[in-house]
């Protein structure tokens, strides 16, 4: 299959807003695709690189060879180059990547090197992703949609499935099961704004339900096999060698086969949660890992066990199998957890924990099987909801399904000194078509250059509702602190922007 046709699969799928489109266009090239070439396709147009990481950047690809006049170039040819990109090391392999990379992009046509360009940088925006995908395999396989879902789920990615699914039908999808050292999508969790809604959301019953602290930390899924222990983030990223006190922890835990649910957070000497970046930081390289782990050693907290000495326990209860971690992993080792038997003992718990420097809790059903990859009524988590009231800088352009609106602000506070605005980041969070349409209209009205740039600047006048999770350092503003995942509330028409949030009002929260 040439890759030439998975871009037009893609450009389609971009060109509409219907979600049955975008799942016809998308399940066409599968069928195209067939077995052979199933999994690479699946996962270009699932905005996935099967090597994850070729050790390219943006900058790398900042300048490109011409573009060839014709498409020639298949699906397994790019595949096998990126692949062997991904594997060049040693000294001079700088020189040697650039080299390889300008070799591949040489080969492809203008819309083939745009869109690897984005799948290589993470970019490739078609709308709704993963959900188009699993929906596009079920209608590619004539298979039922939840036999793709459950399999995707314990597979971790789209590609593997696909090519089960179109080469062994639902035969293969059922043997697709949790393998240890082979990560699985998380669990996740749903979100409440108080104690009392997440109570009535998980279904409580006399029994009481599961209140676990959530940690501000970093998601990990520990995965052992006799002495072979590696570490994945939520998002499937292998990152074992960064966190050499973690597999300490796991391989001190008297079993020989098994697969834990957790986080890894930094703590200060009397035990509070440093700053989330701090914690971040030894997930970002892994070079200088003793030096890092001297200056920000991390704690692992476990809060699920998910298989033991050949088990698979996703399907019991909560309760059972928080039982059975329990009996695992020292008291020490284990994420703070009551079950409580009122809301009120629930919410005494959150503010406990929220006093003690964490984010929250996260509502737990006692009978709720591990839901790998979902995010049901099982668990439901409740944060403090920090807001505050910005002033749009700029906006930018959208891409994929927000192409053609403006989408994407760059939030400031006000500076009571200079009168000025001090920028903390940028969300495209939170917004919904109605809102995108008006704030279109409206920043173009507020733009103080031409709207043919990717970037608009604007007037400082518009006021927007934000929430967010957090302040964290950050070199890249010149505040030197932006939001964590902010997301916009609502337009404050009632404001002016001398009644926005002060810099200083913004540090205080740190």
């Amino acid at each position: 299959m040439l890759l030439a046709d998975v871009v037009a699969a893609s450009a389609a799928a971009t060109a509409t807003r219907s979600r049955l489109a975008k799942t016809a266009a998308v399940a066409d090239a599968l069928r195209a695709a067939g077995p052979a070439d199933a999994a690479t396709v699946a996962a270009y147009l699932s905005g996935v690189l099967p090597q994850r990481r070729i050790g390219v950047s943006w900058r790398g690809l900042s300048t490109l060879p011409e573009p060839a006049a014709e498409a020639t170039a298949t699906v397994a040819e790019v595949d096998a180059a990126l692949t062997a990109i991904a594997l060049i090391a040693g000294s001079g392999s700088g020189a040697t990547r650039s080299a390889a990379v300008s070799a591949l992009f040489a080969r492809l046509t203008g819309p083939e090197q745009d869109f690897l360009r984005a799948l290589v940088t993470g970019q490739v925006r078609q709308g709704a992703l993963d959900g188009v995908m699993l929906a596009a395999i079920a209608a590619a396989s004539g298979l039922p949609e939840a036999e793709v879902r459950r399999a995707v789920m314990l597979a971790g990615y789209a590609g593997p499935v696909a090519a089960a699914a179109l080469g062994g039908g639902s035969e293969a999808l059922a043997a697709i099961h949790l393998e240890v050292g082979r990560p699985m999508r998380p669990m996740l969790a749903a979100s409440a704004p108080d104690v009392d809604a997440a109570w009535e959301q998980v279904g409580a019953t006399s029994d009481g339900v599961v209140v676990d602290g959530k940690l501000d930390g970093i998601r990990l899924q520990a995965h052992r096999d006799g002495d072979d222990v590696r570490l994945f983030t939520r998002s499937l990223d292998d990152i074992t060698d960064r966190l050499p006190e973690v597999v300490e922890a796991v391989l001190a835990l008297p079993a020989s086969q098994l697969v834990v649910d957790g986080e890894a957070i930094a703590l200060d000497a009397a035990g509070r949660p440093l700053p989330f970046q701090q914690t971040a930081s030894r997930t970002m390289s892994s070079t200088g890992v003793d030096k890092l782990r001297a200056a920000v050693p991390v704690t692992p907290y476990f809060f699920d066990l998910l298989h033991l000495d050949g088990d698979d326990l996703l399907e019991l209860p909560a309760s059972e199998r928080f039982d059975r971690l329990a009996a695992l992993v020292p008291r020490a080792s284990l994420v703070p957890r009551i079950t409580a038997a009122s809301p009120a003992e629930a919410t005494a718990f959150f503010d406990q924990l929220v006093r003690d420097g964490h984010e929250g809790v996260v509502v737990k059903s006692p009978s709720a099987p591990y839901a790998a990859g979902r995010r049901g009524a099982g668990w439901v988590k409740v944060k403090p909801r920090h807001t505050l009231d910005l002033v749009v800088l700029a906006v930018e352009w959208g891409s994929g399904r927000r192409k053609g609106w403006l989408s994407n602000i760059h939030l400031g506070a006000r500076d009571p000194e200079d009168g000025g605005f001090v920028m903390l980041g940028k969300t495209f969070k939170g917004m919904t078509d109605e809102m995108l349409q008006w704030q279109t209209e409206r920043f173009t009205e507020l733009a103080t250059e031409g709207t043919d740039g990717y970037v608009v600047p604007v007037r400082p006048e518009q006021v927007v509702e934000i929430a967010f999770d957090g302040i964290q350092t950050s070199s890249r503003y010149p505040g030197g602190m932006a939001l964590r995942f902010a997301r916009v509330l609502r337009y404050r028409d009632d404001k002016t922007a001398d009644e926005a949030d002060t810099v200083d009002t913004v540090r205080a929260l740190r």
